[in-house]
C-alpha cells in the first residue's frame, strides 16, 4: 500500500498483525531486550519488513540496529525509514545514491486526541485544517497533518543529525492532489551543495489508516 505514494526507486516491504515469525540480528535485540511483548512484536515485524526491503534491494543479510534517538541504522549506501503503528508496520528504502533521504509514516485514521492539534499545527495550520475539514470532513486532517509531520522529522534527522520540532515546519496539505509541502523554519543541511529548505511528500487515506511518505531525490 505505501508503495502507491513512494518513487520507483524505493522498495517498500509492509505487515498488517504480527503473525509471522522474525529471527532478530543480536544487534537489533539489544534495542528490545527489555521491551514488553507487545513493543518487542511490533519492533520484530517492523525490523522483519526492514530485511524483506533489503533483500530486494540486493543487501546482504544484516541488522538494522538503533541509533541514540532511536533511529534506523541502515547499511553504507542505504537511505530508509520505518513506521508501525497499529495495525500496520512497513519498513522502505533505496539506493542514497539515487534518493538522499525517506521518511515514511502510519496513523490509525482517527482524530488526534484532544488538546494536542496546538502542539502539533502552527496557527496558519490550524486555519488550514478547519478550511479542509469543512471540504472533505470525513477525513481526520489534524492526524494527517500529525503523520505528514512524523514523515518531515524522519526524512530530515539523517541529514541534520538534529531535531526538528513540530513548530519548525510549516506544511500546506494539498487535498485534490493527495500531497503537502513542508517549509523548513529553521536552517536546513546541505544536500548536493544546496542548503535544503524544505520536503515535498505525499499522503493515502484507506483501510483505517493515514500514510504519509517524503523521497527526496539526488
Amino acid at each position: 500500500m505505501i508503495e502507491e505514494i513512494l518513487p520507483p526507486a524505493a522498495v517498500a516491504d509492509e505487515a498488517f498483525d504480527d503473525s509471522a515469525s522474525v529471527t532478530l540480528f543480536p544487534a537489533e535485540e539489544s534495542a528490545v531486550g527489555r521491551a514488553v511483548d507487545k513493543r518487542r512484536r511490533e519492533f520484530a515485524t517492523a525490523r522483519g519488513c526492514a530485511h524483506r526491503a533489503l533483500e530486494r534491494l540486493s543487501e546482504a543479510p544484516g541488522p538494522v540496529p538503533s541509533g541514540e534517538r532511536g533511529e534506523p541504522l541502515w547499511p553504507p549506501g542505504v537511505a530508509g525509514s520505518i513506521t508501525h503503528c497499529r495495525g500496520y508496520r512497513a519498513a522502505v528504502v533505496a539506493r542514497s545514491a539515487e534518493l538522499a533521504t525517506l521518511g515514511i509514516d502510519a496513523e490509525p485514521h482517527e482524530a488526534l486526541p484532544k488538546g494536542l492539534v496546538g502542539d502539533v499545527a502552527r496557527p496558519a495550520e490550524q486555519r488550514m485544517l478547519g478550511e479542509l475539514a469543512a471540504e472533505t470532513p470525513a477525513i481526520h486532517w489534524d492526524r494527517l497533518l500529525f503523520s505528514a509531520k512524523e514523515a518531515v522529522y524522519k526524512a530530515w534527522f539523517p541529514l541534520a543529525e538534529r531535531w526538528l520540532g513540530f513548530e519548525d515546519a510549516e506544511l500546506e496539505i494539498q487535498r485534490n492532489r493527495l500531497a503537502f509541502t513542508a517549509r523548513l523554519l529553521v536552517p536546513g543541511p546541505e544536500l548536493d551543495g544546496a542548503e535544503l529548505r524544505g520536503f515535498e511528500g505525499r499522503w493515502l487515506v484507506r483501510d483505517g489508516l493515514v500514510l504519509a511518505a517524503i523521497a527526496v531525490s539526488r
